[in-house]
């Protein structure tokens, strides 16, 4: 269910995209605030969003809190800095300081308070990205072993008697110890599969639903059957007009056409307990997947990601638990965008997988269509990309800084003005070179 009010598509997107933004930069230069701050470096001014402000305050410690009229991003503008990109030092400014006064400053500070400040950016953006990915997965929460029925989800031809709370002991004479075994289980095509329930503490079989459905768990943003107007919940009956009970027939139909377009016949359930019957024709998309060895394979696909027949009673783990799972899945993240990379120049997989700020944009609305959960979601994946990026040693970059303070750690002096500033220029055409292509994508892709 959309958790923003319909304001039309392109407004929708826009609404989202700067929702979404305005989330991970407060996050990222709040970072390099507070860290700069315990590291005696004072802040003049922290801004969300460019251009005329719109209101302030002035904080007890100098510092003063602005929303600005352009919502595309923020900044934090330090004593003695230039200009709010932090650029290089107002010397004029600087002149006019004590050394007490310098001492505050990001250029008169330390190595150590410097280095710490910058980094503090994108550790910030990691630790949004741990605690939001965490949170989502402790309220997920853990499927209770042996399975146990929470919900029956909306079928067509229903659930037959499997009900909330039955114990499910096996499905079509296999045991099941625990969610695992399912796996080993090869369903007949039919819409109803024998199952051995405990109810109530009395054993029995009744009839119940395949395991994995054709229906859509989650529609994957931007892919063909989110194009194509497929919403989680469909159920696909038919392919091509052939009749189908499993989702792995859904797997199958789009292996076999290698991109051909498939006529779709959806149930689709409504929220007052109605139905409708559509018809959907789309043409799948290939998709560059990555395994679990950092490779990545290309295959047709649809972006239906499939679920199970009923829902799982889940319990939650503590909150040591959520943080390690949290942490995991940022480590994924960065992986797996690595590998992506890697891949990419090695020209393994399209350049297409690199996408700009409209692809971006897209995909903060096609998440925030889906619902609150998978839009927070979405806005950790996002919170990650930017860490991660902002950590490479490119200049303009959080990564570049940390390259020249590193420099400076190693030979006791920075760069030279004109080495800095030519190293800069090059970041910068690097930067919006990259930003340059990945918008040319979004259009041509």
């Amino acid at each position: 269910m959309e958790f923003l009010p319909d304001f039309g598509n392109l407004l929708y997107t826009i609404i989202a995209f700067i929702l979404a933004l305005s989330v991970i930069v407060t996050v990222h230069e709040y970072g390099h605030y507070i860290i700069g701050r315990i590291c005696g470096i004072k802040a003049e001014a922290f801004s969300i969003g460019f251009g005329p402000t719109l209101i302030s305050r002035k904080d007890k410690h100098g510092t003063v809190w602005k929303l600005s009229a352009i919502p595309a991003g923020g900044y934090v503008k330090f004593l003695g800095d230039a200009n709010a990109a932090s650029a290089g030092a107002d010397e004029g400014a600087m002149a006019a300081l004590s050394a007490a006064e310098r001492r505050q400053t990001m250029h008169g500070a330390p190595l150590w308070a410097r280095a710490a400040t910058v980094a503090a950016g994108p550790a910030f953006n990691f630790i949004l990205s741990i605690f939001v990915f965490g949170a989502a997965i402790w309220w997920q929460g853990t499927a209770v072993e042996p399975p146990r029925v929470a919900e029956i989800v909306a079928l067509p031809n229903g659930s037959g008697d499997l009900r909330p709370g039955d114990a499910v002991l096996a499905i079509e004479g296999v045991d099941l110890p625990d969610y695992s075994a399912l796996m080993d289980i090869s369903t007949p095509e039919a819409p109803f599969l024998t199952y051995r329930i405990n109810r109530d503490g009395a054993d029995m079989e009744v009839e119940g639903p395949q395991i994995a459905p054709p229906r859509a768990d989650q529609v994957v943003p931007q892919s063909a059957g989110y194009e194509a107007g497929l919403l989680a919940g469909d159920v696909i009956t038919a392919i091509n007009g052939q009749e189908i009970w499993r989702f792995e027939d859904i797997v199958a139909a789009v292996d076999a056409t290698k991109g051909a377009p498939l006529d779709l016949q959806i149930w689709r359930p409504g929220e007052d307990g109605t139905s409708e019957t559509l018809n959907i024709t789309l043409s799948p998309k290939i998709i560059d997947i990555p395994q679990a060895d950092g490779s990545f394979t290309s295959d047709y696909k649809i972006g239906l990601m499939a679920g199970m027949g009923f829902s799982p009673e889940t319990e939650r783990g503590g909150v040591g638990e959520a943080l390690v799972n949290g942490t995991k899945q940022t480590w994924r993240t960065v992986t797996a965008s690595v590998s992506a990379i890697e891949n990419m120049v090695l020209g393994n997989i399209s350049s297409c997988n690199l996408r700009g700020a409209i692809g971006i944009a897209e995909g903060s609305a096609a998440a925030a269509k889906s619902g609150l959960a998978d839009f927070i979601w979405f806005i950790a994946l996002l919170s990650t990309a930017v860490g991660f990026i902002n950590l490479m040693p490119i200049p303009v970059l959080d990564g570049g800084h940390l390259m020249f303070h590193l420099w400076e750690g190693i030979t006791g002096k920075p760069p030279s003005d004109r080495v800095m500033s030519m190293m800069v220029s090059v970041g910068l055409a690097l930067v919006l070179s990259l930003m340059a292509f990945g918008l040319w994508n979004d259009i041509s892709c």
